[in-house]
């Protein structure tokens, strides 16, 4: 089999960009094509947390730049109608050891990979055919090229999952529940640092501007739902669908609402659940959410980091056979990322509990000090992995 060169990977998100970042360590050719026009702005805050990812981040060099833009973690607060303090939960809660804004993220992944890798912004994957010289693939507009292998890092509607594994509905679960932010202008709640919400049953909606960048404020809804019929790439129909689930509740839900006829950058999703039984199939294999992932609460951001790094060097290790680099790379993350991912399964009610008296359970036990070190205590223990020792770059 020649020894592997060229490397497509779909996806210029989160994973998409580590992995090239590595990739043009070791000394391959990574090519990473994304179907926005450039790298994504805005979004939800992000952490990392635990020994594992802080030690990959620093082994990529941008861990002081992380630290530079991270939000400082966002505290959390509940609230009644009347504005009234239910529960207040502090950074460390939801931000890990660093927070920082998904755009931020995105963009320093992608310039600490851009000197060794190729961009094709605008563009998707059509069609992949494997031969014994590798893997043709067409695009939506760039001409058709051969890669060595490709790597699907596409999220959990991943475009190169459906083409070499089969139907998303295979793979992907709906756990119950549909998740929406879009910006916010200016600081919505200057007396309440971090994030403010206001539940009802099954629905949370909350504004939040961390700390650390006040003029940079977000809405992000939460509500519980069956599986919807919708088209993924409407926005107004997203935003009829939010609407509709909110329309009437007090609180600043109102004024939210009106906000979200100018966003133009809202993003819309259910929280699903993807389960690929092998993340690989001859030359094509899968990273991140594409792979084993959840939409919100899965620690999904810091395991692609590390997935990343371990793909990179196991690819590395036996260039000439992809395909068993493959199989050490799931053998040595699967348990990892699943393990991580639970949390995503919890994420839809622990926010937005569907009960009057589930709401005030949560308010109490989260109220209670032990509770929530031992909480704390879990996600970094869940997030600490082992790693081998691993070829070291350039």
């Amino acid at each position: 089999m020649p020894t592997v060169k060229t490397v497509l990977i779909s996806g210029a998100s989160i994973a998409g960009p580590a992995l090239a970042h590595w990739l043009g360590r070791h000394g391959f050719h990574p090519t990473v094509v994304e179907i926005a026009p450039a790298p994504r702005p805005g979004g939800r805050a992000v952490d990392f947390r635990g020994e594992t990812h802080l030690h990959v981040l620093d082994r990529m060099g941008i861990l002081d730049e992380l630290r530079r833009v991270q939000t400082g973690g966002t505290p959390m607060t509940f609230v009644d109608a009347d504005d009234r303090e239910l529960l207040h939960l502090p950074a460390a809660f939801a931000g890990g050891d660093v927070e920082v804004l998904r755009g931020d993220l995105s963009r320093i992944l992608h310039e600490a990979s851009r000197a060794s890798t190729e961009y094709l912004f605008g563009d998707t994957v059509t069609s992949l055919t494997e031969t014994p010289a590798g893997v043709d693939v067409t695009f939506r507009h760039a001409p058709p090229r051969t890669f060595d292998v490709v790597i699907g890092a596409d999220g959990l509607h991943s475009t190169v999952r459906r083409l070499a594994f089969g139907p998303e509905e295979r793979y992907v679960s709906h756990l119950g529940h549909y998740a929406a932010t879009w910006s916010l202008p200016g600081d919505p709640h200057p007396t309440r640092p971090g994030s403010v919400g206001f539940n009802a049953p099954g629905r949370l909606a909350s504004v939040a501007a961390p700390p650390a960048t006040p003029g940079r404020a977000g809405a992000f809804f939460l509500f519980a739902s069956p599986e919807l019929s919708y088209d993924r790439n409407d926005p107004a129909a997203h935003k009829a669908l939010i609407t509709r689930a909110f329309a009437g509740l007090p609180w600043r839900v109102g004024p939210l609402l009106d906000s979200l006829a100018a966003a133009e950058d809202l993003y819309f999703d259910s929280i699903s659940r993807a389960d690929v039984p092998t993340w690989s199939t001859g030359r094509t294999a899968l990273l991140g959410d594409a792979a084993c992932g959840a939409t919100i609460g899965g620690m999904g951001t810091g395991t692609a980091v590390v997935a990343a790094y371990v793909l990179a060097a196991e690819l590395a290790r036996t260039p000439e056979d992809p395909r068993t680099a493959f199989r050490r790379y799931e053998s040595l993350v699967r348990p990892y990322a699943r393990a991580c991912r639970r949390g995503g399964d919890r994420t839809g009610p622990f926010l937005a509990p569907a009960t009057t008296l589930g709401l005030r359970l949560r308010n109490t036990l989260l109220s209670q000090p032990r509770a929530l070190a031992w909480l704390l205590k879990q996600g970094r223990t869940t997030a600490t992995l082992p790693l081998p020792l691993l070829p070291t770059p350039r």
